[in-house]
């Protein structure tokens, strides 16, 4: 954006032409008019620097002192020549600057005038979080900003976290899983801030067994309505589920859509290759609609070659739990001691979704 200009100018009703005096013992003496015209031109920066741009001129003026009137030039101001300029830095403020006009008699002319020095709020905040088991990393980004203040959302009256430009934080370690909101200060250097809030999730480790007590990340994937997955309470505790919470699965209107789960440890098919979930639906249409269960990523993968094995199970059931087998060992073509890194989860893949709304719970690797 552009610079503020500021002409300031003074008219001085003074004496133009030289007076010539003579005194009784004969002697002439010539008095110097002092200069006139006095003005100030001012460039102030808007871009939270704090930077104005001073450049003086005055007729007759053969030299300029520039006080800046915030203590740092009281005792030595700057002094220029007609025709230069000097650049100063202040902190968000009321200000009164003063310039003399010297003329080639050393004589001076003064004008003082008030300055206010206001800082615009940072623009265009960006933040960009990164999580790695418990621990986040921040790094923020903004137009105008001087500095940064985050506060991270698990403790009572936080006071913030002071972050320079350009700096990323050190990793700072939540005490459990959750959904924490990080809220990001854009500091401007003065009173003008701008700020965000950005929901963070702090996963629990994905490693099998796995039950829904604990918090787990489940991204989604595919077409049409979103897919969500969420972790509610059990829809139905009884038979042979009675825990307190379950994942639930939206499917979504695409034939493409599913759930997918990076491991903290893989499944190492040498410690079995059956995998049990239980699951649930109120809709008896469901029954007779397949499950997927989709190990990705093994050991040696290529991004040209992620897949893994699919295994899939009908539902029989409805208004109740369910146990779920997906046997693996069928598959010749994945060795024994076989790792996969990410868990797949898909419904109905042969048909459009239609937003039918599964239950999973209780994840085991059995032998």
């Amino acid at each position: 954006m552009k610079n503020i200009k500021i002409i300031i100018g003074i008219a001085l009703i003074l004496l133009v032409s030289v007076q010539c005096s003579t005194s009784d013992d004969g002697t002439t003496s010539v008095e110097t008019p002092l200069s006139e015209n006095l003005n100030a031109v001012l460039n102030v920066s808007n871009n939270n620097s704090g930077n104005v741009t001073i450049t003086p001129t005055a007729e007759g003026a053969v030299s300029f002192e520039v006080n800046f009137g915030d203590g740092s030039g009281s005792e030595a101001p700057a002094v220029l020549k007609p025709g230069e300029r000097v650049t100063h830095s202040y902190a968000e403020g009321e200000y009164t600057m003063s310039i003399n006009a010297i003329n080639i008699a050393g004589e001076k002319t003064t004008y003082t005038y008030p300055l206010s020095v206001v800082y615009r709020a940072p623009e265009n905040l960006a933040v960009s979080p990164n999580v790695d088991g418990y621990n986040l990393t921040i790094s923020a980004e903004a137009d105008y900003a001087n500095s940064f203040t985050v506060y991270y959302g698990d403790i009572e009256g936080e006071e913030g976290t002071p972050m320079a430009v350009g700096e990323t934080l050190p990793p700072h370690t939540y005490a459990e899983s959750g959904i924490y909101d990080v809220r990001v200060v854009a500091n401007s250097g003065g009173a003008a801030t701008s700020e965000t809030v950005v929901p963070v999730g702090i996963y629990d480790p994905f490693i099998l067994p796995v039950t829904f007590e604990d918090f787990y990340f489940f991204g989604t994937f595919g077409d049409g309505t979103p897919q969500e997955f969420s972790t509610v309470d059990n829809p139905d505790p009884s038979g042979i589920n009675t825990s307190a919470k379950a994942g639930l699965f939206t499917n979504g209107q695409s034939s493409w859509s599913g759930t997918y789960s990076p491991l903290a440890e893989p499944i190492d098919f040498s410690q079995g290759q059956v995998i049990t979930m239980m699951v649930y639906t109120a809709d008896p249409a469901d029954i007779g609609k397949k499950v997927n269960m989709e190990l990705e990523w093994p050991d040696g993968a290529s991004e040209g070659q992620p897949y893994g094995a699919i295994v899939k199970a009908p539902i029989t059931k409805s208004g109740e739990w369910e146990l779920l087998t997906f046997d693996f060992s069928g598959i010749e073509s994945i060795p024994d001691g076989a790792k996969f890194n990410q868990l797949v989860f898909r419904f109905n893949d042969s048909a459009e979704g239609t937003e039918e709304k599964i239950y999973f719970d209780d994840i085991t690797l059995n032998n």
